[in-house]
C-alpha cells in the first residue's frame, strides 16, 4: 500500500475514538466511531486472499449495523428532547438501543460471533489494533453515560460474554482467536462495573491494554499464528517464551501478577453492591480461562513438538537479531505492578 494511504488511514484510526473522546455530543461520537470503523476496513481486506476478504465484510457488516442502531436512536432522542446529549428523561428503549448497539461494537456476547473470525482472517499487528485502540471509543460512550445504564442488561451482557470467553477459548490452537476470546472476556469483565464503578472499567481497561500489547509482540516476533510454531520458538528466542509464559498468567489474574489487580478490584466492588453470586460466577469462570492459558504455556514451554535434530543445533550467531526495547518495560508493567494497586485504585 501507498505510504501516504497508510499515513492518512493510520492518522484517522488513531483520530477517531480520540474525537469519541473528546466530545459531548452524540453526532460527534458517532462520526468518531465512523472514522475509526472506515479507516481500518482497507488494513483489513489489505492481503489479497479471501480469508482477510472475508474478515473485512464480517467487521464491516456487524459494525455498520450497529452505526446505524446508534445513528437511529441518536435522530430519535434528537426529536424527542431536541438535545444531543442523553438525559435522565431519555426513553429507556433508546437508552437500551445504544447499550446493544456498543455491545456489538465492543463484540460482548451474545452479539460476539463476529470477533474471533475476523481476528483469524487478518494479520496479527492489525488484529492488535482491532482488540485494543478499536475497543476505546464504544466504552467512552458507555463511560460517560454509566448512570443512565439498565444494569440488568449490563448484567447478562457481562456474565455471558465472561462465560463465553472462558468456554470459547477451551479448545482454541490459533493464537490469534485465544486473544479474540480473551478480549471478550475482559470487556465482560468491564461491562460487569459500569454501573457501579465506572473508574474500574477504565482501570481494567488500560492493564488489558497493557498486557495484551507484549503478548502480541512476542507472537508477531516469532509470527506465531498456532500455538506449535510458538512451542517452536525455545530455540530461536527462549526469552521471549518465557516472557509470553508470564504475560499469559497475568492474563488469567494470578494473584501475584498484575491482571490479579483490576479482578480482585471489580469483584470487591461488586460484593459491596450486593452481587455475590455475579461475582461468584465471574471468579468461577476466570478460573477456567486461566486454566486454558496454563494449558497454552504448558503445550508451548513444558512439552517439546517432534522436530529434525537439525533444528536443535541452528546457531544463533547467525541470525539477525531484532532489537525490541518496548517489550521488556510492557513485560515488566503487565506482570509487576500489583503492589501500586492502592496508588491506582484510589
Amino acid at each position: 500500500m501507498n505510504p501516504i494511504t497508510l499515513i492518512i488511514i493510520y492518522f484517522t484510526i488513531l483520530m477517531g475514538p480520540v474525537i469519541t473522546m473528546s466530545s459531548s455530543n452524540l453526532l460527534l461520537m458517532w462520526v468518531g466511531l465512523e472514522m475509526s470503523l472506515l479507516a481500518i476496513i482497507p488494513l483489513l481486506a489489505n492481503k489479497k486472499s479471501p480469508r482477510s476478504t472475508e474478515a473485512a465484510t464480517k467487521y464491516f457488516l456487524t459494525q455498520a449495523t450497529a452505526s446505524m442502531i446508534i445513528l437511529l436512536a441518536i435522530i430519535l432522542n434528537y426529536k424527542q428532547s431536541g438535545m444531543w446529549t442523553l438525559q435522565q428523561q431519555t426513553n429507556n428503549m433508546l437508552l437500551n438501543m445504544m447499550l446493544i448497539s456498543l455491545a456489538m461494537k465492543l463484540g460482548l456476547a451474545p452479539f460476539h460471533y463476529w470477533l474471533p473470525e475476523v481476528t483469524q482472517g487478518i494479520p496479527l499487528h492489525i488484529g492488535l489494533i482491532l482488540l485494543t485502540w478499536q475497543k476505546i471509543a464504544p466504552l467512552s460512550i458507555l463511560y460517560q453515560f454509566y448512570q443512565l445504564l439498565n444494569p440488568t442488561i449490563t448484567t447478562i451482557l457481562a456474565i455471558s460474554s465472561v462465560s463465553v470467553g472462558a468456554w470459547g477459548g477451551l479448545n482454541q490452537t490459533q493464537t490469534r482467536k485465544i486473544m479474540a476470546y480473551s478480549s471478550i472476556a475482559h470487556m465482560g469483565w468491564m461491562t460487569a462495573i459500569l454501573p457501579y464503578n465506572p473508574n474500574l472499567t477504565l482501570l481494567n481497561l488500560t492493564i488489558y491494554i497493557l498486557l495484551t500489547v507484549p503478548m502480541f509482540i512476542t507472537l508477531m516476533t516469532n509470527s506465531a499464528t498456532t500455538i506449535n510454531t510458538l512451542s517452536l520458538a525455545w530455540n530461536k528466542t527462549p526469552m521471549i517464551l518465557t516472557m509470553a509464559s508470564i504475560i499469559l498468567l497475568s492474563l488469567g489474574g494470578l494473584p501475584p501478577l498484575t491482571g490479579f489487580l483490576p479482578k480482585w478490584a471489580i469483584i470487591s466492588e461488586l460484593l459491596k453492591n450486593n452481587c455475590s453470586t455475579l461475582s461468584t460466577l465471574m471468579a468461577i469462570m476466570a478460573l477456567l480461562s486461566l486454566f486454558f492459558y496454563t494449558r497454552l504455556i504448558y503445550s508451548m514451554s513444558l512439552t517439546m513438538f517432534p522436530t529434525n535434530n537439525n533444528s536443535k543445533m541452528i546457531s544463533h550467531h547467525h541470525q539477525n537479531p531484532k532489537h525490541n526495547f518496548i517489550l521488556p518495560t510492557l513485560t515488566v508493567l503487565s506482570t509487576l505492578t500489583l503492589p501500586l494497586s492502592s496508588q491506582l485504585i484510589t
